[in-house]
């Protein structure tokens, strides 16, 4: 398992998940930090930031789904990064969802549950 945190927007790589949560929680104004398990990886959700550590290769253009409380910072922060937008946000059974493709080829889907 690779031992390389890889940040989903930003394109950087880091020793641990530890290192990087406090450089992308001042990119994102000291936002709240999640932490979960997806698969084989150790993810973590800053703010509108996805890091992620374990066998990135296996992940590289597969969907994942990232539970957000607004997408309004997430669609900010993928326009910046220059991320392909597959699917534009709309209303499914559970929320509202966006689908997009990263600069690495990774595809997420960022969901806002219905209140």
């Amino acid at each position: 398992m690779s031992s390389n945190i890889r940040a989903m927007i930003a394109n950087v790589e880091v020793e641990n998940l530890e290192d990087a949560i406090p450089l992308y929680q001042d990119l994102a104004g000291d936002a709240e930090v999640r932490r979960f398990p997806y698969r084989e990886l150790e993810v973590a959700l800053v703010g509108p930031f996805l890091l992620y550590s374990g066998p990135l290769e296996k992940y590289v253009s597969q969907n994942a789904t990232v539970i957000v409380e607004s997408l309004t910072p997430v669609l900010d922060v993928l326009g910046k990064a220059g991320a392909e937008i597959l699917e534009a946000p709309n209303e499914v059974p559970n929320g509202t969802r966006i689908v997009a493709r990263h600069p690495d080829g990774s595809v997420f889907e960022y969901m806002q549950p219905r209140a």
